[in-house]
């Protein structure tokens, strides 16, 4: 059964998806694959200390293994992507609750990047029935009675327009990011940044969000396609 969960896109982003224009994200590997040092010989009888390598785990065992030589189940076992495949997902982005109808049991939500408001539906609406216990709930803690944006990090599943369906996971180093993969990623020259490529483009937006070193270790590659909302969810 696939799992059901939340994921998190700035503005410009959810613009993307929105789009059409991204249809995959990158997270940093937590702990990071070549975090462990291991003893290698540069040649001769002289060693040396150096990054996990192919010699290294040749000689010395699966732990030393590099990224690139290990399989897809080894990197589910050893460093749990926080995504797998056929993963359903909702996006949490910035957004208000910002009109609310309590005998009709609505709350209509409007989101920062733009596109048409949602309106919740609960239980009871257009009824006699004093019982709206979801809608008082929902309201009572959402509500934006002077207009203020909530954070994206905090937006519940009710209020998610966006269901996307990862479609494959596999990992790489971050800055062997390609035009055509930077792209994927919903950058393209000059609509974002003022970066000629959009290669160029996805190093500003990584460095302006995330550890500027980060970009040079190994990432999450988590491809998606847009999908709906599952029943009874």
């Amino acid at each position: 059964m696939s799992r059901v969960l939340p994921i998190l896109f700035n503005t410009e982003m959810v613009r993307a998806i929105l789009d059409g224009r991204k249809t995959c994200t990158r997270r940093v590997i937590k702990p990071q694959p070549q975090s462990r040092l291991c003893y290698t010989y540069a040649g001769g009888n002289c060693g040396t200390w150096g990054y996990p390598s192919k010699t290294a785990y040749e000689n010395w065992g699966d732990e030393y293994k590099l990224p690139e030589d290990i399989t897809d189940e080894e990197l589910k076992r050893r460093w749990n992507p926080p995504y797998h495949t056929d993963d359903i997902l909702y996006v949490r982005e910035t957004w208000q609750c910002w009109r609310a109808h309590r005998y009709e049991a609505t709350a209509d939500i409007r989101f920062r990047a733009g596109g048409d408001d949602v309106r919740l539906q609960f239980a009871n609406g257009n009824t006699d029935s004093i019982n709206r216990l979801d809608y008082d709930t929902f309201v009572h803690k959402w509500f934006s009675h002077y207009g203020e944006w909530k954070q994206s990090l905090f937006m519940p599943k009710e209020a998610a327009r966006i269901w996307l369906k990862v479609t494959d996971v596999r990992v790489e180093r971050l800055q062997e990011i390609t035009e055509v993969q930077a792209k994927a990623e919903g950058c393209n020259s000059g609509l974002i940044t003022g970066a000629c490529t959009a290669r160029g483009q996805f190093e500003d937006l990584w460095n302006s969000t995330i550890k500027k070193p980060d970009l040079d270790r190994y990432g999450w590659i988590i491809e998606f396609e847009r999908c709906e909302k599952p029943e009874g969810v």
